[in-house]
């Protein structure tokens, strides 16, 4: 069987190809619950943004020239069997990124439970800049984006009025999150890599 004919055989693949390495890239520091934290925060935080992006950069507006153009094959398919699965993957890679953000934020920034590791303390202002703009980004999809997106692809009932509104407030809020993305991706990257805050 080929690996990768199939979405969950090939993330199977990739976590075994990830292990193998761990265990000969000397510079790994092997399989430890922190590592395994870290990966599983970065990984699952690529799939939430780049889902985030996709619906920013190309669905929303590729949905607004197929409702423009009259003549032709019009939003059914999107709306129908892409907009539902990524939804899905993209509200729960916003779960795992946020809670395994909290473990790392736990274990690797400074650690005393859950408010003082997100408390932006000297030392920690950037990493808890990040976190916090993750948190929201994350209540934003499961308070605003995902109960209206339901009325919007008709997983609830909607009037032609309400799916109208649930149209504009889902579009606003992940707008809002693509705009968040960017100092929070910053926020993240630079506890590491130089940002002297």
């Amino acid at each position: 069987m080929n690996p990768l004919k199939s979405v969950s055989a090939s993330i199977i693949t990739g976590l075994v190809l990830m292990v193998v390495l761990s265990i000969l890239l000397p510079a790994s520091g092997g399989l430890n619950l922190g590592s395994l934290d870290r990966w599983l925060h970065i990984i699952s935080g690529v799939c939430w943004i780049g889902i985030l992006y996709y619906f920013n950069v190309v669905q929303i507006p590729a949905l607004a020239v197929g409702l423009a153009d009259k003549g032709g094959p019009g939003n059914a398919g999107i709306l129908k069997y892409i907009a539902p699965p990524a939804l899905l993957w993209f509200r729960w890679a916003a779960v795992v990124t946020v809670l395994s953000g909290v473990l790392l934020m736990e274990f690797s920034y400074g650690g005393g439970g859950l408010m003082k590791s997100l408390m932006l303390r000297e030392g920690y202002v950037t990493i808890g800049v990040g976190g916090w703009l993750g948190i929201i980004m994350a209540l934003n999809v499961w308070v605003i984006i995902w109960p209206n997106q339901k009325k919007v692809l008709g997983m609830v009932a909607a009037t032609d009025e309400q799916k109208a509104k649930a149209k504009v407030m889902a579009s606003m809020a992940s707008r809002v999150n693509f705009v968040l993305s960017i100092p929070m991706l910053m926020a993240m990257g630079g506890q590491s890599h130089g940002l002297p805050f």
